[in-house]
């Protein structure tokens, strides 16, 4: 019997970075809510280095082709919980409006909840292109808002284009189950029609 080849261990990096990422959070946190009006450079660089560990791990799996499942739903699962820290935070700080709260939360909620329908029927929720670019102007934007004093304007015209892309990602994620369970449910109907006598 062969032995089952083993990957090096530096392999594990790019999964360390992403639970990296979820001990950030809470740290994110306990800095915002000392921070005087949401402006904190410590929170500032701590969610700097999410933002850049984001990247990091991604480049690094599929450099070394260790894409996991774990990475697959983890990543951006990481990336969620850190934007939404943030966005509660700055809303409670007065720094983002309750539209911001409201919308980034329902698109996340909307998105788990749907992935959790569509993903046992054959629709694989994999992050596509708009949705990583949404993801990288809102930790740009969030970022410049947290280093910036309340009346700073252009960091929240950077965040509402940024809540624009992650929106229009959404539209895509859905129009694409869409498709695929329309071709699923299509084909089950055809195939009881050819069953039934």
């Amino acid at each position: 019997m062969s032995a089952v080849p083993t990957r090096p261990a530096y392999t594990q990096i790019p999964n360390a970075l992403t639970i990296g990422r979820f001990a950030l959070v809470p740290l994110f946190v306990v800095l915002m809510a000392k921070a005087s009006g949401g402006h904190s450079w410590p929170a500032a660089v701590v969610f700097a280095v999410a933002g850049v560990t984001d990247q990091v791990d991604g480049v690094l799996a599929r450099r070394w082709h260790v894409q996991s499942e774990f990475g697959k739903y983890a990543d951006p699962l990481a990336d969620r919980l850190m934007i939404d820290a943030a966005v509660v935070m700055l809303y409670i700080a007065d720094r983002l409006p309750w539209a911001a709260l409201v919308i980034v939360f329902g698109r996340d909620v909307l998105l788990i909840a749907g992935a959790r329908v569509v993903q046992p029927r054959g629709y694989d929720f994999s992050v596509n292109f708009l949705g990583k670019t949404a993801t990288w102007v809102l930790y740009l934007a969030v970022g410049c808002v947290i280093v910036t004093h309340h009346g700073d304007g252009w960091p929240l015209a950077i965040f509402w284009i940024g809540v624009g892309l992650a929106i229009a990602a959404a539209l895509v994620y859905g129009a694409g189950a869409r498709r695929v369970l329309g071709r699923r449910t299509g084909a089950a109907r055809k195939s009881q029609v050819e069953v039934d006598p």
